[in-house]
């Protein structure tokens, strides 16, 4: 017996507790056996195996190998694990079932009233019992016989119900498992934005190590050439300082002779002058002849030996630049390897 919403006054109690008993996929009242989830949500047993079916094409049977499978409830979206049993390892609601048959009963026992039954535009008291399949729209017995549907195709309007409710059960089955694959994949997005961050972060720290480690090698490149300006500053600073000695040597010993030279000079004496006047012109010419110190050259103190040009070092950070496809050109080249190997 078909048992329709509506077939009390709205807003009645058995109204209420109809729509309590309506199934969420079928919208229909639940059928035996009635089933509930871990979530307390209800499903006709057809219902939860249809929505089962669609979110787990490959399971077969209670007797396949298929450890189990899962699928969301269509009320609350909670995600329901099955063991190998699928649907029938669930648990039936025999409260909601008792409940049901106590409905029907009710129901059965109140006679149809006019007006609880759609009528027929065109002919008032003619209830709608057929189904033209020429225009898709349902009609009475009496427009098939005289009226606009005489010469159309027409089918019992139970038939196409039931054609039509297991067709939109299916299109609920498709939705939910469409749902499922949805979830699924914004799951799968969602772990792959997680991933992308995860790996960016993990690149930045690389990047940063590499160039730490060039920043520290030029340091120690700076250094190095440091130390050499500094071992030449050194060495050169050095020569010239003992040169300096030298000639400051050399100055003192000079103006000692000049003094001595002034002295014999200023001597009035012929013979006193005489005794040491010769021997003092020959050390005069002898220190005016030899002992002739070395010399730096024109642009000693030139440090410009020591200039480096970085141009290139300049233009290669500039050409700086990530580059996948010599990373994928060696992926590539080790797979190749290891299919020789």
């Amino acid at each position: 017996m078909d048992f329709q919403a509506g077939i009390l006054q709205d807003g009645s109690p058995m109204e209420s507790l109809e729509k309590q008993l309506i199934c969420p996929i079928c919208l229909e009242m639940f059928s035996k056996p009635v089933v509930i989830l871990p979530c307390q949500h209800n499903l006709c047993r057809k219902c939860a195996n249809d929505v089962f079916q669609a979110a787990n094409p490959y399971w077969q049977s209670r007797g396949s190998l298929i450890s189990g499978g899962r699928f969301r409830c269509p009320s609350c979206r909670h995600e329901v694990l099955l063991d190998r049993h699928g649907v029938y390892g669930l648990q039936r609601n025999l409260l909601v079932e008792n409940i049901i048959d106590i409905y029907k009963q009710e129901c059965s026992s109140r006679p149809l009233k006019k007006g609880e039954h759609p009528m027929c535009k065109e002919h008032e008291d003619e209830r709608i019992n057929i189904y033209c399949v020429t225009c898709e729209v349902p009609t009475c017995s009496m427009c098939k016989v005289f009226g606009a549907h005489k010469d159309c195709e027409v089918a019992p309007l139970q038939t196409v119900f039931q054609g039509q409710k297991t067709e939109l059960n299916n299109c609920i089955s498709m939705l939910v498992a469409g749902n499922d694959r949805i979830q699924t994949i914004i799951s799968q997005l969602e772990h792959s934005c997680q991933s992308t961050e995860e790996n960016s972060e993990a690149a930045k720290r690389e990047l940063c190590a590499r160039f730490d480690a060039l920043a520290a090698l030029l340091e120690e490149k700076k250094a190095e050439l440091l130390q050499r300006i500094s071992q030449e500053q050194a060495d050169k600073t050095a020569f010239i300082q003992s040169l300096i000695c030298q000639y400051k040597e050399q100055l003192e010993k000079s103006s000692r002779l000049v003094e001595t030279a002034i002295q014999a000079a200023e001597e009035t004496g012929g013979a006193a002058f005489l005794m040491n006047a010769k021997q003092l012109i020959k050390t005069i010419v002898e220190a005016s002849k030899g002992g002739r110190l070395d010399k730096i050259e024109q642009g000693y103190e030139s440090m410009d030996a020591f200039s480096v040009s970085l141009e290139h070092l300049t233009e290669a950070v500039h050409a700086l630049d990530f580059d996948p496809a010599e990373e994928d050109e060696e992926y590539f080249d080790g797979e190749e390897e290891e299919v020789e190997e």
